[in-house]
């Protein structure tokens, strides 16, 4: 029984992204707990299991809010490509590497380019309503349906580029693909199976940057600092298995998540920045598919509240989004 378990917990890592682009850890099983499309989950890459990643993250911005709309964002397109390892039947390592595209409606200007690349480890715990042990390397049916938690961690190695310069030679940090000094990130997340066919998921994290001193600025002639505000969200989503084909190893979820984010103020120069920060929940139905060793996720995200600093000034940020399209694909090795 347990060796048959062993081959079906095909896991399937499907990395979050913040709204800079940083990513996150989760995973799912063909047989077992399902998982979000977005948000963290509970489960680890097996033993020795090397896992390929890929997510797009595509945020539409509703338009003509602001006085100058060639400084209005248009959209954003965060792609990240990952893999992740096994190293324990407790541990996982994941390494990130993202591409930004981030366009104005000004009808030309736009960066892209490869951002600052994550590293992120994650260790599983399991709770039998006795005791708190760590993930054994099989687990049966049974064993999958108690209480699993992670706790994960880590940061960015400054690999983008902070000082991407607009067409007239100032800088934008929330338009570069680097942030210039490391960032990190902590969470826990936690897993129940309700039911055979229903999940529930949730997570908790924070992710907080540090403060960079970027290059002259030819319209001002100054150098700035700049320190994203942190960001801390609570997760959590149902997902029901609404089909599965045993024999073609196949599997189908439907899935919601509610998301809540509270975004920091930016800080340059040691002053709070106008129309930067605030607190929103977002809504996200999708669907997974897996199949034998593969998984695939589409999603929508949409704000259903916000409450932003300086609300009516801002544009091109988290909570304003038209919409954002998600889409995620693994495969497990």
């Amino acid at each position: 029984m347990k060796s048959r378990l062993a081959l079906l917990l095909s896991l399937a890592a499907a990395p979050a992204l913040a709204h800079h682009g940083v990513a996150g850890v989760g995973a799912a099983a063909i047989e077992g707990p399902g998982a979000p499309v977005e948000s963290a989950t509970s489960a680890v890459l097996p033993e020795g299991g090397t896992l390929l990643a890929l997510k797009i993250d595509h945020a539409k911005f509703a338009r003509g809010r602001l006085a100058r709309p060639d400084v209005e964002g248009d959209y954003s397109r965060f792609t990240m490509l990952g893999i992740g390892h096994g190293f324990t039947p407790w541990f996982s390592g994941y390494l990130f590497v993202p591409h930004n595209v981030k366009a104005d409606e000004s009808g030309g200007f736009r960066t892209r380019g490869w951002a600052d690349v994550s590293v992120l480890g994650q260790i599983g715990f399991r709770h039998d309503g006795k005791a708190f042990s760590l993930v054994p390397k099989n687990e049966s049916l049974d064993e999958m349906e108690d209480w699993h938690f992670t706790v994960f961690g880590g940061g960015t190695l400054p690999t983008g580029r902070p000082n991407t310069r607009l067409p007239d030679g100032s800088i934008d940090p929330g338009m570069s693909t680097g942030f210039g000094n490391p960032s990190y990130t902590l969470g826990l997340t936690a897993t129940k199976m309700i039911t055979p066919k229903l999940t529930f998921n949730a997570e908790a994290s924070t992710l907080w940057f540090q403060e960079y001193r970027y290059a002259t600025d030819y319209t001002t002639g100054l150098r700035s600092t700049t320190r994203f505000g942190r960001e801390t969200r609570l997760n959590g989503a149902l997902t029901w298995r609404a089909h599965t084909d045993a024999e073609r190893k196949l599997r189908t979820d439907l899935v919601l998540e509610m998301q809540y984010l509270k975004l920091g103020r930016d800080v340059t120069d040691g002053v709070g920045e106008q129309a930067t920060g605030g607190r929103m929940l977002y809504a996200v139905p999708g669907v997974r598919v897996y199949w034998d060793k593969f998984s695939l996720a589409v999603g929508v995200k949409k704000a259903i509240w916000k409450n932003l600093n300086e609300q009516r000034m801002q544009q091109g940020a988290e909570g304003l989004e038209k919409y954002r399209l998600l889409f995620t694909a693994s495969m497990l090795f």
